[in-house]
């Protein structure tokens, strides 16, 4: 081999792959004729004792050198088998049912209105995605994310508008947290820009203050402004309205808020000119959430909870599913199981609509091959 060319081990190569297409070929369409003759015979596609024997046989086979390699392309094959076996097969997937019950029962257009719950007060970012989702928001403002939460479970509101996440500070955990607990649907998302504004009351000069609020998220998209400003401290809130607030009524001249401009006008506060934020490209993502599972026309994003076998290997055959449809994987994100040592529940995004056959087909696979899978929505981003 030392003494071929770079191109000739190339050519070579090409040899083998075209041999090895021809096998694979030849696979898929024996894989087709078994999945026949299984929806014939009312047999499941899954079959874990042959799969580990094969598994076994090729690693043996490998040698010592190649084995794990082998091992992977083997895994794949039969992931990319069953796909495809899954095209003949009804596998009676539970989640394939709701969701076509829950596209049966849809209304055929987004509300202009709801009664929306929001965490924090006038003002806060929440707010502004709300009155961008709905053209008529009637808004109840609550103090935590909790408190949100179960305004929507107690009927108190139809909906509620979160924020998920932020280009510059991340994800805010204790939504997810709480999905896992509530399990409402996604039913519309929206991407806010955030532009915060430093606020105090008139007359306060920049070189005055010594105390800044704001929410944690706030001040760490404005961290690196502040950490060139020692002497000043930050202080976090409930939310950014709420440091606009208090700012307001401590009728402090040493303090300020960051906070959204039209907190300005609501507590009668100034804004201090003042480029404190660490980028200009600063997006919240907010999650309009119901406990009734519409899907509305035009819904071009799924978001999926899933917690995975807790084996090697499992996550890379869950995404290379995405990866074997085309579909686009736009997010993963896990968090900690509780009362797990070390296990995660994972949540994607993916661009998609459960309209398309191969998409719903995907859901159904994935509902065979995790321990428990959620399907949160499909919905629309504006």
């Amino acid at each position: 081999m030392s003494s071929n060319t770079l191109e000739e081990c190339r050519q070579k190569i090409d040899a083998v792959d075209n041999q090895m297409m021809e096998l694979f070929l030849e696979r898929m369409r024996i894989a087709s004729a078994i999945a026949q003759l299984k929806q014939k015979e009312n047999l499941p596609i899954l079959n874990p004792a042959r799969e580990r024997d094969i598994l076994r046989r090729v690693t043996q086979q490998a040698g010592e050198e190649f084995g794990s390699y082998a091992r992977v392309l083997f895994s794949t094959l039969f992931d990319l088998s069953k796909s495809y076996q899954r095209r003949w097969v009804d596998n009676g997937s539970t989640l394939i049912a709701d969701i076509t019950r829950q596209l049966e029962n849809s209304p055929a257009d987004f509300p202009d209105t709801a009664s929306v719950a929001c965490m924090g007060i006038e003002g806060a970012y929440a707010q502004i995605a709300a009155e961008k989702i709905f053209k008529a928001a009637d808004i109840m403002f609550f103090r935590s994310f909790a408190g949100v939460f179960q305004a929507v479970e107690s009927g108190l509101c139809e909906c509620a508008v979160l924020p998920l996440e932020n280009s510059t500070s991340g994800t805010v955990d204790t939504v997810y947290d709480l999905m896992r607990d509530y399990k409402f649907h996604f039913v519309r998302s929206c991407r806010l820009q955030v532009v915060h504004s430093l606020l105090a009351p008139a007359g306060v000069a920049l070189e005055d203050i010594r105390e800044v609020f704001s929410h944690p998220h706030g001040l760490k998209q404005c961290s690196k402004y502040w950490a060139e400003r020692p002497d000043v401290k930050l202080t976090a809130c409930e939310s950014t309205a709420h440091a606009a607030e208090l700012v307001a009524k401590s009728g402090r001249r040493d303090a300020a808020a960051i906070a959204s401009r039209e907190c300005a006008d609501i507590y009668g506060l100034r804004v201090i000119p003042c480029e404190m934020r660490d980028s200009d490209f600063n997006y919240t993502r907010f999650i309009c959430i119901s406990k009734k599972p519409f899907i509305y026309p035009g819904a071009n994003k799924i978001s999926l909870m899933a917690c995975l076998p807790h084996k090697p290997g499992s996550l890379f055959r869950l995404i290379s599913k995405f990866a074997a449809q085309e579909l686009n994987l736009t997010k993963l994100e896990s968090r900690p199981v509780p009362g797990r040592e070390f296990e995660y529940r994972f949540y994607f995004d993916f661009d998609g609509s459960v309209r398309t056959p191969s998409v719903l087909r995907l859901l159904g696979e994935l509902e065979a091959d995790t321990e428990t899978l959620f399907f949160l929505g499909n919905y629309s981003e504006i």
